[in-house]
This record gives structure tokens, C-alpha cells and sequence, in this order.
């Protein structure tokens, strides 16, 4: 057993670290080519910091693990808003200025929505399993890519271009780290997923709930990182925006791949999960829009990260299905 922890924390920071190099790399090459900030950031930089979630969603659709698949995209989103909002809030109130955060908050609440009823099949058409599809998988890929559409055409014409830091190789060390930065997501995602996979046998726990805690939490670390950074730098928007913007790609991108790849039956225990996640979206619209300061408070902050650990205890106890 502790072998197969050390190589779930080894996959972890192999995953972190091939994601960190892969964006370094494919971003100084973008620099290179000539490539506008607003396409690096809305692309490169935004598959990078989700990167961890994807790579461990397709190594579990692949070995059809797919308790996991679905563990891991709602554990992260519902990690991201009540804890590294929660964390962050505490830091310092968290303020909207961007308008595009105006309409990502109320999309990523609608993205959970959307699972649940494409995966309500036994309650709304009577079938004899809930099950995501193929064809929703490919249904939630073209919200994905009608989402990033938007996100660049806004970001254009608000005539936005801000700097993105970025380090600068030369080409053949770009391709080098490039090479190792997949190497790393591939072989991290592995090591994840056949670790966390053991040790939900050895203790008796379900894929679902390794899934929803120790494995979506290590794949948020990039996210959690990023947002305290950003806070501790008064950047407290971007911070809202990482977070958001992450659910968003996490359901529509992530999920949706790995349900194109491989059909993911739904337990009775996630749409728990979903339920969570829907109101822990609904409660970040609620205190960020109904604040005259459209701030989320440090109070607030604290309802999010009470909430998430009764939401964990729930899980490891055994009382949420």
C-alpha cells in the first residue's frame, strides 16, 4: 500500500509537471509563430491548467473505468467553487470586473444542469439505465467548441490583448519539452488512475468516490495554485475566472471527450454528485450577483469550504449512496 501511494503522489507530479512544461514549450513556440495573447490564453494556457483532469478522464475511459470519468469532472468542479473559492475568499473578498465572468458564472451553473437531464434516461424516457452517450458526449463537445467561439470573438472585438508571460525557448528545446511535458501527462495519468484504482480496493471504496476526492482534488492543484497566486497579486478576477472557466471546460471539453470515447453509465450516487455540483454553482451565482459589490464575501468564503468538507465527510462515510 505505500508503495502504490508513493506512485499516486510520483503520477501526480509527473502530470503537473508534463502539463507546466507542455504549456511553456507550446506557448514560446506560439510567441515564435507570431500567434496573438487572447488565442495563447483562451487556448494553449486554458487546455494546460485542465490538462491533469483530461488526461486522467481518458486514461479511465480508456480502461473504462468510468466511475472515475465522471468522479473526476464533477469532484473538480465542485472542489473549485467551495474549496479554492472558498480558500481564496478567505484570502481576500473576491470581486467580478469581467464582463465575460457575467455570463461564464450563469453558463457554468447551466453546464451542470445539462448533465443532469442528459443523464436522467430511467427518470425522464423510462429507460432501464442512466447512461451518457456518445452522442451526448458529441452533443457537449459542440457547447465546448461554440463556448471558445464566443470566448475569442469577445475577446477580439473588446480589443484585449493582454500579455501573457511566457518563457522563451529555442525551437528544438521547445519540441524537447514538448515531448516530455506528454510524456509526463501520459505517464502521471497512468500511474493516477491504476493507484487510485487499487486503492479504492484495498479499502473497500468505490472508483466513484476515489474519483470525487483524492483524485479530482491532485488534478486541481494547478487551478488551486493559480488562484491563490492571482489573489495574493490582487488579481481576484482572474481568480473567479480560472475557476469558472475550468468547470466549463471540465464539462463540456473533458466530459464530453471521455463520454464520445466510451459510453458513462451513471450511478444513483452521481446525480448526488451532480446535485452538488448544481448548487454549488447556484450558491456562487447567488453571492457574487446578489452582493451589491458583486463580491463574494470572506463569510461567505467559509460557507463554501463548511460546505465541501460535509460534503466530503458524506462520501467517506458512506452516506451519499
Amino acid at each position: 500500500m505505500i508503495i502504490t501511494v508513493l506512485l499516486l503522489i510520483a503520477g501526480f507530479v509527473a502530470l503537473i509537471f508534463g502539463a507546466s512544461k507542455l504549456v511553456d514549450a507550446a506557448s514560446s513556440i506560439a510567441v515564435g509563430m507570431g500567434i496573438p495573447n487572447i488565442v495563447i490564453g483562451l487556448t494553449i494556457v486554458a487546455f494546460g491548467t485542465s490538462a491533469p483532469e483530461l488526461v486522467v478522464n481518458l486514461m479511465a475511459a480508456v480502461s473504462e473505468n468510468t466511475e472515475m470519468v465522471v468522479g473526476n469532472v464533477l469532484g473538480s468542479n465542485i472542489f473549485n467553487i467551495l474549496g479554492i473559492l472558498g480558500i481564496c475568499a478567505l484570502i481576500s473578498p473576491l470581486t467580478v470586473k469581467s464582463s465575460t465572468t457575467w455570463l461564464e458564472i450563469p453558463l457554468s451553473f447551466l453546464a451542470a444542469v445539462c448533465v443532469l437531464f442528459i443523464g436522467a434516461d430511467q427518470y425522464l424516457n423510462g429507460a432501464l439505465d442512466n447512461v451518457l452517450t456518445r452522442s451526448e458526449g458529441l452533443t457537449l463537445l459542440l457547447f465546448f467548441l461554440i463556448f471558445l467561439v464566443y470566448n475569442l470573438t469577445v475577446a477580439k472585438s473588446a480589443g484585449t490583448d493582454e500579455k501573457i508571460e511566457t518563457k522563451k525557448y529555442g525551437t528544438w528545446k521547445a519540441i524537447l519539452f514538448i515531448v516530455l511535458g506528454l510524456a509526463g501527462l501520459v505517464l502521471g495519468g497512468k500511474l493516477i488512475v491504476d493507484s487510485a484504482v487499487e486503492i479504492a480496493q484495498v479499502f473497500g471504496m468505490t472508483e466513484r468516490v476515489i474519483g470525487l476526492t483524492i483524485v479530482s482534488i491532485g488534478t486541481s492543484l494547478p487551478e488551486l495554485a493559480t488562484s491563490i497566486v492571482a489573489v495574493r497579486r490582487k488579481n481576484v478576477d482572474i481568480a473567479i475566472g480560472n475557476v469558472v472557466g475550468s468547470n466549463i471546460f471540465n464539462i463540456f471539453f473533458i466530459l464530453g471527450l471521455s463520454t464520445a470515447i466510451t459510453p458513462v453509465p451513471l450511478s444513483s450516487g452521481s446525480f448526488f454528485d451532480i446535485i452538488v455540483c448544481i448548487t454549488a454553482s447556484l450558491l456562487l451565482f447567488m453571492f457574487v450577483f446578489t452582493d451589491k459589490g458583486n463580491r463574494i464575501q470572506r463569510w461567505e468564503g467559509g460557507v463554501f469550504l463548511l460546505l465541501y468538507i460535509l460534503y466530503v465527510g458524506e462520501l467517506i462515510t458512506g452516506t451519499a449512496l
